[in-house]
Order: C-alpha cells, then sequence, then structure tokens
C-alpha cells in the first residue's frame, strides 16, 4: 500500500533558518523518490514586492522546489489569517493530490496554527470592525489595548499590545457576544490533517540576536529603503496590513525625515528582536514539539 502524503511544518523563529532546512528537506525527499512542495506561512511574504524586508528567497535560490502563496497580495490589501487559512489547505490538499509531501514554512504563528490545527474563525462585522479602526486612528492602540484588558485578561496576555490589527479583531469577536480565540491555540489541539509532522528550529538567544541585528543592517546594505521608495508609488501606505511591517514602516519613517538611517535600523533591530521572542513563546505551546538546533542533518528528521 503505497503511504499517504505527509504534511510537514517547519516552524520556529524569524533568522533561524526555516527556509533553508525546508528546501533541504524538500531536497531529500525528492532523493528518496517523494516529491514535495512548500507552502508559505510567512504573513508579510504574501506581498507583492516585500522581498528584501522578509529575506523572500528569490525564484534562483528555491532551487527548482515548487512554493505555493508567495506574491499573492498587493501591499494595498488586507492579509488576514481567515482569508489565508483556507488558500493555504487548498494549496496543501492538491500538493497531495499529486501524490507529493507539502511542507509548509514560516513564522507567523497564527498562520501555522490556522493550517495545522483543526480550528475555526469566528464570524466578522464589519460595523463593528469599522467603528473600532476609527477608534484605533483617533485613540490609538494603548486604549482599545486597556479596554481589551479589561473585558478578557486572558486574551490581552496572548496579544501584542502594539499590533493594532489584531486588538481591534479580538473586540470585534468580543462585541459580537463570542468568545475569542484571543490569537491562541486552543485549549486542546487537534491536527488538521493526521500525517503531520512539526519540526521546531531555535537558535540560542545571544546567537540569534547577533544574527537578526545583522540580518537587518544587511537588509538596508541590500536595499530596503529603495524597495520601500518603490513600493510607496504601488500604494504602500495604503496598505492596512504591509505598512506596519517591521522594517517597512522605520523604512517609511526614514524616507519621511522622521528618522535617520541608523535610528531606523536601530528600531528595526529592537522590534524583531521583540518579535523573535513572541514567536518562540508562540511555538513552545505546540503540544509534543521536538525542536532542533541548526545545522540539521535531515535524514534524522526521516527516522
Amino acid at each position: 500500500m503505497t503511504a499517504a502524503p505527509r504534511l510537514w511544518a517547519v516552524v520556529g523563529a524569524t533568522g533561524t533558518g526555516k527556509s533553508d532546512l525546508a528546501l533541504d528537506l524538500a531536497e531529500h525527499l525528492r532523493a528518496q523518490g517523494n516529491v514535495a512542495e512548500i507552502v508559505n506561512a510567512d504573513a508579510m511574504q504574501l506581498y507583492r514586492g516585500m522581498d528584501i524586508g522578509t529575506a523572500k528567497l528569490a525564484p534562483h535560490e528555491r532551487r527548482g522546489i515548487p512554493h505555493h502563496l508567495l506574491d499573492v497580495r498587493d501591499v494595498t490589501e488586507e492579509a488576514a489569517v481567515a482569508w489565508y487559512q483556507p488558500l493555504a489547505r487548498t494549496a496543501i490538499t492538491e500538493i497531495h493530490a499529486r501524490g507529493a509531501d507539502a511542507i509548509l514554512v514560516g513564522g507567523s504563528g497564527l498562520y501555522v496554527s490556522s493550517v495545522v490545527f483543526d480550528f475555526a474563525f469566528p464570524p466578522r462585522d464589519p460595523e463593528a470592525r469599522a467603528r473600532l479602526e476609527s477608534e484605533l486612528e483617533r485613540d490609538g492602540v494603548g486604549a482599545l489595548f486597556d479596554r481589551l484588558r479589561q473585558i478578557d485578561q486572558g486574551t490581552a496576555e496572548r496579544i501584542d499590545p502594539r499590533n493594532g490589527r489584531r486588538v481591534v479583531r479580538a473586540l470585534e469577536i468580543l462585541a459580537q457576544g463570542g468568545s475569542t480565540h484571543g490569537a491562541a491555540l486552543p485549549d486542546a489541539p487537534r491536527l488538521w490533517y493526521p500525517h503531520t509532522r512539526i519540526i521546531g528550529l531555535e537558535v540560542e538567544r545571544s546567537r540569534l540576536v547577533e544574527r537578526l541585528d545583522a540580518r537587518v543592517e544587511a537588509m538596508w546594505s541590500a536595499g530596503l529603503v529603495d524597495e520601500v521608495a518603490a513600493l510607496r508609488e504601488r500604494g504602500l501606505e495604503r496598505g492596512v496590513t504591509a505598512r506596519r511591517a517591521i522594517g517597512y514602516a522605520q523604512a517609511l519613517a526614514q524616507l519621511d525625515g522622521r528618522h535617520t538611517a541608523a535610528e531606523a535600523i536601530a528600531e528595526t533591530q529592537a522590534l524583531t528582536r521583540r518579535y523573535a521572542r513572541r514567536q518562540v513563546s508562540w511555538f513552545r505551546r505546540y503540544p509534543d514539539l521536538v525542536w532542533h538546533t541548526p545545522p540539521v542533518d535531515v535524514r534524522t528528521l526521516l527516522s
């Protein structure tokens, strides 16, 4: 009997080498006669033109492995996890129908979880959302976060208080009288697809900080500010999601003269380090996740 195709998920903080491991795994599977394709689970890599600041692999760097859900949104469009989930699951289902393994790779915790685990998202209320977004613009995220903390302390503890979109979404759900998933895993997560293997990558904190700081400096050297200037012409500042991405918001501030290059780099480094901590905390809640320190011998993953 032919074995069922598998779903692999490669997760971990930014800068830990997830993309390289996914490619190594796909190549190793292919060498064994098992075709594999990669599905993106990085929220910002969904956007066309957001390449340098997201460390997106260029087509020539993908080693001939098919990649899905890269460059599927314009920077003026919102990328929401409820929109992403069915697209990713459809891509995986189609990969499996071709007899191939699917490798989900990315560090956007809620995006990964929405695919790997079996849970649905509460409905949307456009009127409540519009009202909350107006309050966000008028009063700032701090006021809305304080309200969320008063209503649902547990959810507030799991949400980044700077993330206005997540705060608005939580309040929108609560306004409908529902219980929010709180941008967190269900209490007892069940796998969406039974033949799933989740691989965690971790790097010792001090080494990771060095990597991340150097990575940000390399992005500026590689032309991130020019990339952002070009995206601005395509409407970046009208985007709900894209304009707030780490690095892109700081590059916009530099272009506007609100930051020097040094200030933009330093702020991006600090935010990236903070984001990496949140990613690690998120994935550590995954049940039975085995962590690996790069470099990883992919043969050990198949044993």
